[in-house]
């Protein structure tokens, strides 16, 4: 829902290449207001448990490291089922309600271990796909890893864009590619990775987005976590203005994946506000927000481990309820 009107999944649009051409970002600007993003003040300190709670369930927990086990990943696994240790969750009067990432990220190679890991839970397996990170092999290849990974149980698919396309302008070779890759995903949700670190003007992010998101995507991912630059506020609100002004344009909803050195609640909550001040509420769930991360549960269990030493025990549940 976007200003009280009711939002329809992304089913995609013919490309429009007027929409692109008339990007304009004021680049200050969106930095300015980076720079004032107002979580602490949006959040109350006895709210701020809940919103924390709420970063866990729209978190893609993921391990993307080269020395990447079985082992590791059913360990991943396991702290996705069970984020929180039992004495917070009672603490938090959060024991009736159940509490688990928004899925688990892994390589191809591992889908299956995390489907098997994951049976039962409902959590489900997102892979990275389509040469990642550099998305530069083949496009026969990229899309035959989507069938393998598939095929393997894995029911999100993270694609990567060619972010030469974006450099040379080539937005209708763009919006192809990124068709194909969905097209390939079936009913599985994609997530279009720009590797905005990659893309070297605030402009080039936007016409990337719009291109992914009138080709299909499910949802918008700032970038890989490979690359020297990731996630950051500015890219983030020109993606988040771009989603909205794609929703208010055709009537349809695109989620947004921040990812990418996002390792503290603080930055969690900084991300969490933005969404909600550039968007609504509605985007808060784990059907419109994901967090790429490796790290940033283990800081969330430390906040709120300090939060109900300090007995902020009242309102939760009450930003959520």
């Amino acid at each position: 829902m976007l200003g009280g009107r009711e939002l329809a999944p992304n089913r995609g649009t013919p490309l429009n290449l007027d929409w692109i051409e008339a990007v304009r970002v004021n680049t200050s600007a969106v930095e300015r207001r980076a720079a004032t993003i107002p979580s602490r003040r949006m959040v109350k300190k006895e709210w701020q448990a809940a919103w924390l709670l709420r970063a866990i369930a729209c978190m893609d927990l993921t391990t993307l490291s080269g020395d990447d086990s079985a082992e590791r990943v059913r360990r991943l696994c396991a702290k996705a089922r069970r984020p929180l240790q039992d004495h917070l969750v009672n603490a938090l009067g959060w024991q009736d309600s159940p509490l688990h990432v928004g899925a688990v990220c892994v390589y191809h190679a591992f889908v299956e271990t995390a489907v098997e890991a994951l049976e039962g839970s409902g959590i489900p397996v997102a892979a990275v796909s389509t040469g990642f990170p550099a998305g530069l092999s083949p496009l026969e290849t990229r899309i035959a890893e989507i069938h393998r990974s598939l095929d393997a149980g894995a029911s999100e698919i993270d694609i990567v864009i060619t972010r030469a396309h974006v450099f040379r302008g080539e937005w209708n070779a763009l919006y192809d590619e990124v068709a194909a890759f969905k097209d390939a995903c079936g009913p599985a949700s994609m997530k279009a990775i720009l590797g905005a670190g990659d893309l070297l003007t605030l402009r080039n992010v936007a016409r990337a987005s719009w291109v992914a998101m009138m080709a299909g995507a499910d949802f918008i991912k700032t970038s890989t976590g490979k690359e020297a630059v990731n996630a950051t506020l500015p890219v983030s609100l020109v993606m988040i203005r771009a989603l909205r002004e794609y929703a208010e344009r055709t009537g349809m909803a695109v989620g947004f994946k921040p990812a990418g050195g996002i390792k503290t609640a603080k930055q969690a909550l900084d991300w969490l506000a933005t969404v909600k001040d550039e968007l609504d509420r509605s985007w808060l769930e784990p059907s419109l927000l994901r967090f790429g991360a490796s790290s940033l549960l283990g800081d969330i269990e430390r906040q709120l481990e300090h939060f109900v030493t300090a007995r902020y025990s009242a309102a939760y549940r009450h930003p959520f309820a």
